[in-house]
């Protein structure tokens, strides 16, 4: 892969970072443009943070996921502060929200792409169908897909899901169904998928309707983008700040003494 984006492996993950717009950038012109990938199963993109890290380190499959996928991304300021401890590179955020915006940008100016958008609600993907025409007119949403809520799909679910999203014949599937459930779906799912790139982006379905606030860019450039959030929905997110946030920088201090 040759686009403008550096790697580093960091506690097992090999991550690749770089300036948010220019990693999109290549990630886009090797799409686009790599024949070798083209040939390929669908490509895909997750992103790691320091709760993913937590959760992995219990969940074989998520780990697996997580190793498998063809970028993975450093979506969080425990990421960079690790990175620094341990005296390597990473020096930006690269977060499901950049990974969306650019690649959207970069689509509609290249005109007659085709994306599916799979999670969330009926309601929510109503407003992205409506607010995508608008922002990225040159861009088709071909289909939606509102899973059932539970942990696990049922093989009958899974072919559903499946038949509606090849069907459509999209270049693009978002998958935003929280971790680590979706990127456990990507996984085990990517041979069957006949698309060009596939990511789990998370809440960003949420941010982009405008049901759920990003925090303000203060934040963000702090590297406090959680504070906020945590203040908004402190039942879903004590967890990832007070136990598995620990985990991880204890694990990276450990892991720069053991080196």
């Amino acid at each position: 892969m040759n686009g403008e984006f550096m790697k580093e492996i960091l506690l097992g993950y090999q991550l690749d970072h770089g300036a948010p717009d220019d990693f999109v950038a290549g990630v886009f012109h090797d799409l686009m443009n790599n024949p070798d990938l083209q040939r390929r199963s669908c490509q895909w993109l997750a992103c790691l943070n320091p709760h993913s890290y937590a959760v992995a380190k219990g969940d074989a499959q998520f780990n697996a996921a997580l190793m498998d996928a063809d970028w993975l991304i450093p979506d969080g300021a425990g990421i960079l502060l690790a990175s620094r401890i341990q005296g390597g590179n990473i020096r930006e955020r690269i977060t499901g929200s950049d990974i969306f915006w650019q690649m959207h940008k970069l689509m509609d100016r290249a005109g007659g792409l085709r994306v599916f958008f799979l999670g969330s609600t009926e309601e929510t993907l109503t407003l992205i169908y409506s607010k995508m025409a608008v922002d990225f007119p040159n861009i088709q949403v071909v289909g939606t897909y509102s899973p059932p809520f539970k942990p696990e799909y049922s093989p009958q679910e899974l072919d559903e899901m499946i038949d509606a999203i090849n069907a459509t014949q999209a270049d693009v599937l978002w998958v935003g169904m929280t971790a680590p459930k979706q990127e456990k779906w990507i996984y085990v799912n990517r041979e069957r998928l006949e698309v060009r790139f596939a990511a789990a982006i998370g809440a960003v379905f949420d941010f982009y309707t405008g049901r759920v606030k990003r925090s303000h860019p203060v934040f963000q450039w702090l590297g406090l983008e959680w504070l906020p959030r945590l203040v908004q929905q402190p039942r879903r997110l004590w967890r990832r700040m007070f136990i598995s946030a620990p985990i991880f920088l204890w694990d990276a201090v450990k892991s720069h003494k053991a080196g």
